[in-house]
């Protein structure tokens, strides 16, 4: 998903989709810690989609409006 297509959703939705990735997250790990993860590239990706959530509940948070 796109940072611009992030920052349009709303403040519940965001927060829902933050909880969903750490789901997301914990279950590839799983997966990669017991060799079922075909794609390893899954993982960055994910934890990068994460950072991008987080970084713009938290502009939210301070007002911070890009």
């Amino acid at each position: 998903m796109k940072t611009k297509e992030i920052r349009a959703l709303g403040d519940e939705e965001l927060k829902k989709r933050l909880e969903e990735a750490h789901k997301e997250l914990f279950e590839l790990r799983f997966k990669a810690a017991t060799k079922q993860l075909k794609n390893h590239r899954e993982l960055p990706m994910l934890k990068k989609n994460i950072a991008c959530l987080k970084t713009i509940v938290r502009e939210r948070e301070l007002g911070i409006g890009v």
